[in-house]
C-alpha cells in the first residue's frame, strides 16, 4: 500500500504553531527564519506570540501555515536521513496546503513558496471589499444538492460551492446576500446545520478572479521544477507533474473549487491506504475518517509526533 503526504490550508493555524519544532530542532528554526528572511517580517515571532488577530490575517495565516508543515517536513528528513519521496508516494495540499506540498516535493523553493503565498494572501483579500463576500459551511448536504442551493441563491450574484470537503460538508462562497439566501435555502433543503463562516473574503470563488490574475503574473516569474512525488491537484483531483500544468492549475485554483473529498478517493484509487498530515492542526485528518473509513489518517506537527511516525515505518 502506498503512503500521501497531505498539507493542511487556511483554519489550521494557532497562535504557538512550530515553537516545539523550532525548540526541539535546529533545522526548523532555520526554517522559519529562512521564510522571515524572505518576506523581510517578524513571521515566526508573530507565530510564537501573537496576537491571534495578526497570525489569522490572510496574507499572514497562508506563508505562516506553510512554514509549519515545510519545517516539520525538513525535520522528518533530516530525523530519518531520507527524502520525502523516500518516506512517500504522493503529494496534496488543501488550498494553500498545495504550495506547502509542491514546496515539500521541492518544486517550488521555500523562498518562492512564501513569498508566493503572501501575495496570495494580500491579492485574495484586495479582490472583494470586506462585507461584499462571504463563506458558508453547509452540513448534511451532498455536493450535487448543495450546488442546487447555490444556484437558487444565487439570483444572478455569484454564489459557488468553494470546498468539497468531504460528504455532507460543503462550503459555499460568494455574494454576501447570496450566501445568506443560500444559509436560508439549504436549511429549508434538509441541512443539518447551515452556517457563516469567519472570513474576511470569498475564497475560491467568481469573485477571486482579480487575485487569480495577480497570481497568474507572479507565478509566471517563478522558476518551477516538476515536484520530487505526483501531486493530486486540487482543481483536478488528479495527478500533476508538469511545471507549466502545475502553473496553470495554482492561477485556477485561485476561482475554482478545493476538490478534497474526490483528491482524497482518487488517491485510494492509487493504493493510498495512509494520509500524514504534515504540518498545524488535525483537519484534514479528521476529514479522512469521514471520507473513506478504510483509510487512516495521522498528523505530524509536534517533536514527539515525528518520533511516533518514524519509529512505524
Amino acid at each position: 500500500m502506498a503512503r500521501a503526504f497531505v498539507f493542511p490550508g487556511q483554519g489550521s493555524q494557532a497562535v504557538g504553531m512550530g515553537v516545539e519544532l523550532a525548540e526541539a530542532f535546529p533545522v526548523a528554526r532555520e526554517t522559519f527564519e529562512e521564510v522571515d528572511e524572505a518576506l523581510q517580517q517578524h513571521l515566526f515571532r508573530l507565530m510564537k506570540e501573537g496576537p491571534e488577530g495578526d497570525l489569522t490575517l490572510t496574507e499572514n495565516a497562508q506563508p505562516a501555515l506553510m512554514a509549519v508543515s515545510l519545517a516539520a517536513v525538513r525535520v522528518l528528513e533530516s530525523e530519518s536521513g531520507k527524502s520525502l519521496a523516500d518516506l512517500g508516494d504522493l503529494v496534496a495540499g488543501h488550498s494553500l496546503g498545495e504550495y506547502s506540498a509542491l514546496a515539500a516535493a521541492r518544486s517550488f523553493s521555500l523562498a518562492d513558496a512564501a513569498r508566493l503565498l503572501k501575495l496570495r494572501g494580500q491579492s485574495m483579500q484586495a479582490a472583494v471589499p470586506v462585507g461584499e463576500g462571504a463563506m458558508a459551511a453547509i452540513l448534511g448536504l451532498d455536493l450535487a444538492d448543495a450546488e442546487a442551493v447555490a444556484e437558487e441563491a444565487a439570483q444572478g450574484e455569484v454564489c459557488n460551492a468553494a470546498n468539497d470537503n468531504a460528504p455532507g460538508q460543503i462550503v459555499l462562497s460568494g455574494a454576501a446576500a447570496a450566501i445568506e439566501r443560500a444559509v436560508v435555502i439549504a436549511k429549508e433543503k434538509g441541512a443539518k446545520r447551515a452556517m457563516p463562516l469567519p472570513v474576511s473574503a470569498p475564497f475560491h470563488c467568481d469573485m477571486m478572479q482579480p487575485a487569480a490574475e495577480a497570481m497568474a503574473d507572479a507565478l509566471g516569474k517563478v522558476n518551477i521544477q516538476a515536484p520530487s512525488l505526483p501531486l493530486v491537484a486540487n482543481v483536478t483531483a488528479e495527478f500533476v507533474t508538469s511545471p507549466d500544468r502545475i502553473r496553470e492549475l495554482l492561477v485556477q485554483q485561485v476561482c475554482g473549487r478545493v476538490r478534497w473529498r474526490e483528491s482524497v478517493l482518487f488517491m485510494k484509487g492509487q493504493n493510498v491506504d495512509t494520509l500524514v498530515e504534515v504540518g498545524a492542526g488535525k483537519v484534514l485528518t479528521g476529514l479522512v475518517r469521514r471520507i473513506d473509513k478504510e483509510m487512516t489518517g495521522t498528523a505530524v506537527n509536534t517533536p514527539a509526533d515525528i518520533e511516533a511516525f518514524l519509529g512505524s515505518i
